[in-house]
C-alpha cells in the first residue's frame, strides 16, 4: 500500500522575511471589501507518481492566468512545493524569485517543503496571460532509487494565488488560514478549526484549497468535511477529493496537486464565528497548509486611535484628540457608536460618534475630560469604541476584537511651586536713574533648581513669554512703584508671581566741612542724597551772628564759601569760620528741617 501526502497551501497575505517554520493552520490575513480569489498553476510531474515507473520530473511548466473584465489584482502570491528540503530559488517568467517563507514537513523519514513569495508587483504588471515557472530543480532528489520514488511521493508543482477586486462584486470577507499539518495511513484524521469568521449571509459562500501530492488512483476513504458535511463536486468525488484537479480550468491532469474550490452555502452557519474542517485518508499521504474562505459580509469595523492628551496647569481637565476608523470594513459605521473612556482601567466618561463613517474613512474627535479626584495624578488613558461602561456594545462588526485603543500616559501638571519674593525698596538716586539688582531672585524664587525663571514689566507679556527683562542685575525702574512679574516654568507647566520695586527718598547725609580754596577737594558744601532727589529743597546758610549769607535750591550751585544774600561790605567772599545751615527738604516724609553747623576754611 502506497503512503501519500496531500498539501493544501495558503491563499495568504504576507510581508515578512523568509524563515523556516512549521505551525498549525490558523488565521493569517483577512480582506474585507469587493474581493474574490482565483489561482493559476501547474505540476512538474509528467504523470501521477503512483504509476510506476514515473520517477521523472520536469523543472519547468506553464499555465495561463484568466481574469475577467473589471478584475483588478490586489495581491498575488507564488507557492512552489515538492519533495526534499526545498529549491528556494526559482524563476517566474524569467525573473528570479527567492523564498520569503518556507514550511517544511518531515514525515515517514522523508522531507517535504512548500515555499512562498509575494509576486504582486510582477502579476500586476503582467496581468492575465501565460506564466512560466522555471529552474525548479528536484530531479536529483526524486529520481529512480530515491526514497521518494520508492514510496511514490516524488512531486513538484507551483501555484499563484491571486486576490482581486471588482466593483461589481458584493462586499465579501476573505479569510486566509495557513500553517502545515497532515494525515497519513498512521495518522488518518485531521481536524482544523477556522476562527474569526463573520457570517452575515451565506449566499455565495465558498472555500478554496491549494493541495499538493494527491492521487486520483488512491481512493481509500479520502473524505473532506466542512461542519460535518461532505465536500465534493463533479471534479472532486467523495472518497477521492484531492485527485489532481483544477476547479478554475476544469482540468483533471494536474498530477499530484490540486487547485480546488467548494460551495459551502448550505453548510455555513450565520452568526457562528468558527467552522471545522475534517480530513480523513486511509492511504493517501496528505499535507494541509492553507485554506481560504469567501463569505458575503457587509459589516463595519470600528477601531479607535488616541493621538494626544493635554491639560492646563493645576487643573484636572484633560483634552484628548482621537480618531474613530472604519478601515477594514464592508459597510458604513452608523452615527451614535458609544465610546467608553477609562483612566487606569476605571470608567470615567462617555462619548459617541456624531456622523456616519463610510468604508475606509475616519472621524477625528476631541473631548475634554474631568479627571475624578480618586484617579492618581499619573494615569493611563484607554478608549473602547462600541462599548458602554458595562462592556456591552450596539453594533455587529467584522472584527469584535479590535475595539480597544492604544494607551496614553498622562501626568496632571500640578507639581510646580515657588517661593514668595519680598518687595525691594532702595534709595532714590535722582531723576529716575535708580538701578535695581534682583539677580539673586532667579535662585531664591525656585523650589526646583531645574526650573527656569524670567522677569517682565507686563503681566500679559509674562503669560506669553515676550519681552523679558534682559539684565535683572541692572534694571532701571520705569515707575515708582513698579511691579515686576516673574514667570517660573518647567518642561510641562508655568506659574507667575510678582514683587514690587520701590524708590524712596532716603535721609540726606550732610558733610559739614569745606575748604573753599578751589583745590578740587571739599570746595563746596555737599549733602549726599539731596540734589535731584529732594527737588524742592531750600537751603539757607547763616554766619555766627545769625545773618543770612546764602540761599540755594535744586537749581543753584552748591555753596562754595561766597555770599549771595545780605550786606556784603567786604565783598561776596566770606571769611573762614563756623556757619550754620537750615535745610528744608519740602518732602512729606521729612516735615522737619535739618539744621547744623559748617566749618569753612580756605
Amino acid at each position: 500500500m502506497k503512503l501519500k501526502l496531500l498539501h493544501i497551501y495558503c491563499f495568504l497575505f504576507v510581508l515578512t522575511a523568509c524563515r523556516i517554520v512549521a505551525q498549525d493552520v490558523s488565521l493569517y490575513q483577512q480582506f474585507n471589501g469587493r474581493y474574490d480569489f482565483t489561482a493559476v498553476g501547474n505540476t512538474l510531474n509528467p504523470a501521477e507518481n503512483n504509476t510506476a515507473p514515473n520517477c521523472n520530473i520536469f523543472n519547468t511548466s506553464s499555465e495561463n492566468l484568466v481574469l475577467s473584465a473589471g478584475d483588478v489584482v490586489e495581491k498575488a502570491f507564488l507557492y512552489w512545493a515538492g519533495s526534499g528540503t526545498g529549491d528556494l530559488e526559482v524563476k517566474l517568467n524569467g525573473v528570479t524569485i527567492n523564498s520569503q517563507r518556507t514550511f517544511p514537513l518531515f514525515k515517514n523519514n522523508l522531507n517535504y517543503f512548500c515555499a512562498f513569495a509575494d509576486v504582486t508587483t510582477q502579476v500586476k504588471n503582467t496581468g492575465a496571460g501565460n506564466y512560466t515557472l522555471s529552474e525548479f530543480d528536484l530531479a536529483s532528489l526524486v529520481g529512480a532509487g530515491s526514497g521518494y520514488c520508492n514510496n511514490s511521493t516524488n512531486f513538484g508543482g507551483w501555484a499563484i494565488v491571486v486576490i482581486f477586486k471588482n466593483n461589481n462584486l458584493p462586499l465579501n470577507q476573505l479569510n486566509v488560514y495557513d500553517g502545515l499539518q497532515g494525515v497519513s495511513r498512521t495518522e488518518t484524521n485531521l481536524s482544523l478549526t477556522l476562527n474569526d469568521l463573520n457570517v452575515v449571509d451565506n449566499a455565495g459562500a465558498k472555500i478554496g484549497f491549494v493541495a499538493w501530492e494527491g492521487d486520483r488512483d488512491l481512493a481509500n476513504n479520502e473524505n473532506l468535511r466542512f461542519n460535518g458535511h461532505d465536500l465534493f463536486n463533479e471534479l472532486n468525488p467523495i472518497n477521492s477529493v484531492f485527485n489532481g484537479t483544477n476547479s478554475f480550468t476544469g482540468s483533471d491532469e494536474l498530477f499530484n496537486m490540486d487547485l480546488d474550490v467548494f460551495n459551502i452555502e448550505e453548510f455555513i452557519q450565520i452568526g457562528n464565528p468558527t467552522a471545522t474542517i475534517e480530513l480523513t485518508s486511509l492511504q493517501d499521504f496528505v499535507m494541509i497548509s492553507t485554506v481560504i474562505t469567501k463569505l458575503n459580509n457587509q459589516l463595519p469595523d470600528a477601531t479607535i486611535e488616541l493621538h494626544s492628551a493635554n491639560n492646563e496647569c493645576f487643573s484636572r481637565r484633560v483634552t484628548v484628540d482621537y480618531t474613530v476608523n472604519n478601515f477594514n470594513s464592508t459597510d458604513v459605521l452608523p452615527a451614535g457608536i458609544p465610546i467608553a473612556i477609562f483612566a487606569n482601567d476605571v470608567y470615567i466618561e462617555y462619548d459617541e460618534t456624531t456622523l456616519p463613517i463610510s468604508v475606509g474613512e475616519s472621524q477625528n474627535k476631541t473631548i475634554t475630560l474631568n479627571i475624578p479626584d480618586n484617579i492618581a495624578n499619573d494615569f493611563v488613558l484607554t478608549f473602547k469604541v462600541d462599548q458602554y461602561e458595562n462592556g456591552n456594545g450596539i453594533q455587529k462588526e467584522l472584527n469584535e476584537n479590535n475595539n480597544v485603543s492604544n494607551t496614553l500616559s498622562v501626568s496632571l501638571l500640578g507639581s510646580l511651586t515657588f517661593n514668595e519674593l519680598d518687595d525691594i525698596t532702595i534709595c532714590n538716586a535722582g531723576l529716575g536713574k535708580t538701578y535695581f539688582d534682583f539677580w539673586d531672585y532667579i535662585d531664591s524664587v525656585k523650589t526646583n533648581p531645574t526650573d527656569v525663571v524670567s522677569f517682565y514689566t507686563n503681566f500679559q507679556e509674562a503669560l506669553i513669554k515676550m519681552n523679558a527683562i534682559q539684565d535683572p542685575a541692572n534694571h532701571i525702574a520705569q515707575a515708582n512703584p513698579e511691579e515686576i512679574f516673574v514667570r517660573i516654568e518647567n518642561e510641562k507647566c508655568y506659574l507667575t508671581t510678582s514683587f514690587i520695586l520701590k524708590t524712596k527718598n532716603c535721609p540726606p547725609k550732610v558733610y559739614n566741612y569745606i575748604s573753599a580754596n578751589n583745590d578740587g577737594n571739599n570746595d563746596t558744601f555737599f549733602v549726599e542724597g539731596l540734589r535731584d532727589v529732594f527737588v524742592n529743597f531750600q537751603l539757607q546758610i547763616y554766619n555766627r551772628w545769625g545773618a543770612l549769607v546764602w540761599t540755594g535750591n535744586n537749581n543753584t550751585e552748591d555753596w562754595y564759601g561766597f555770599a549771595n544774600e545780605g550786606a556784603r561790605i567786604s565783598g561776596d567772599k566770606l571769611t573762614e569760620g563756623t556757619y550754620y545751615y537750615i535745610l528744608n527738604l519740602n518732602d512729606h516724609d521729612y516735615p522737619k528741617a535739618l539744621t547744623g553747623f559748617i566749618h569753612m576754611t580756605r
